[in-house]
């Protein structure tokens, strides 16, 4: 939820080229104040690029780049009250938990008392402040995380910007970590970029989420919108799992499946194509009127997934409660359909 207390943030037309390469191609996103959004895409997106020049680390080809309303452009980085973690942690191996956290202040000329009692404040925000007198050696990679996150938000910087912060960390410590920085950003109300090619960790995390495709935006959005309702093809095949099935638009409803739905904005107009399908959203049932098999059943703990070849040759994928999943074996007639939900239809 965006605050008060943090200041917005304007990337306006954008443009960074490498030689033949346009890494942002008229890049435009407004960040609110106290709001925190993920860029997500792949590879060579520009997601990176985006938060190295907002930090002063790249410059901007052509466009502007302005915070609280004012021009940052050609702002040397460290002017611009930025605080950064890295994929790297980056911590000093000479200096303990306490005194890199406090290292920021230092450069910016506080006193010991007071940078200490300051770092001290923010290890107790990141839930370390019993680990100040460690080295980085001694520490997790979970741990040394927060320790770099700390140290970002001790100098309280107008902008928090995360690059890949996770992406170093091992499966359970990401997903602790992912909800212990978001708690914190509630907390101290900081405007945040946070980059990252994980789709869970965007959605998990972000006010909004910024799919990034070859230099631009193709959707910002809330999380659920964005995965409800992708704007682009794009969207829908990065942003969760797909399945491909047949449909038939006449007059912005498709018929899929035996059932008829409505289609998104961007959707094929009218005729044949393709209904790209969340596993959540196909239906498996026993009645009457089978018209697919059951090929088979991954067990996920509460959830399963149920893969079937509908009459035809299609092959779909359903995510159904493990309680009805067990009751299924391969071979098994099953009826396959959608729910009623709005779905992209695209050319087939």
């Amino acid at each position: 939820m965006a605050s008060d207390s943090g200041l917005a943030v304007n990337f306006n037309s954008v443009t960074r080229v490498f030689g033949s390469v346009r890494a942002l191609d008229g890049f435009d996103l407004h960040i609110a104040p106290g709001e925190l959004v993920a860029l997500l895409g792949p590879s060579g997106c520009g997601k990176t690029t985006a938060l190295r020049i907002l930090a002063g680390l790249d410059q901007a080809t052509s466009g502007r780049v302005d915070v609280g309303g004012r021009d940052l452009t050609r702002v040397p980085a460290n002017k611009r009250d930025m605080g950064m973690v890295f994929q790297a942690y980056s911590l000093f191996p000479h200096l303990t938990v306490l005194e890199n956290v406090a290292f920021g202040l230092k450069l910016r000329g506080q006193d010991r008392a007071s940078r200490h009692r300051r770092a001290s404040e923010v290890l107790e925000l990141v839930g370390l402040s019993e680990q100040g007198s460690r080295y980085a050696h001694q520490l997790s990679g979970g741990q040394q995380q927060r320790v770099a996150l700390a140290r970002a938000l001790a100098i309280e910087p107008s902008v928090l910007l995360l690059d890949e912060p996770l992406s170093a960390l091992d499966a359970k410590v990401r997903s602790q970590l992912r909800d212990e920085i978001r708690r914190v950003q509630l907390e101290v109300g900081t405007t945040t970029l946070f980059v990252t090619h994980d789709q869970e960790e965007a959605l998990a995390i972000a006010d909004r989420v910024g799919v990034m495709n070859e230099g631009h935006l193709d959707q910002l959005a809330a999380p659920a919108d964005l995965y409800a309702q992708p704007a682009t093809r794009f969207v829908a095949e990065f942003v969760g799992l797909n399945n491909r099935v047949p449909a038939v638009v006449v007059s912005g409803r498709a018929e899929v499946l035996g059932t008829e739905v409505p289609t998104i904005e961007g959707s094929l107009a009218q005729g044949p194509g393709q209904a790209l399908v969340r596993p959540e959203s196909v239906t498996v049932g026993r009645d009457g009127g089978a018209n697919a098999s059951v090929v088979s059943v991954s067990f996920l703990g509460p959830i399963s997934r149920v893969y079937c070849v509908i009459d035809g040759g299609q092959q779909v994928m359903a995510q159904v409660a493990s309680s009805f999943a067990v009751t299924l074996q391969p071979g098994d007639r099953v009826t396959v359909g959608v729910e009623p939900t709005p779905l992209l239809v695209i050319a087939g």
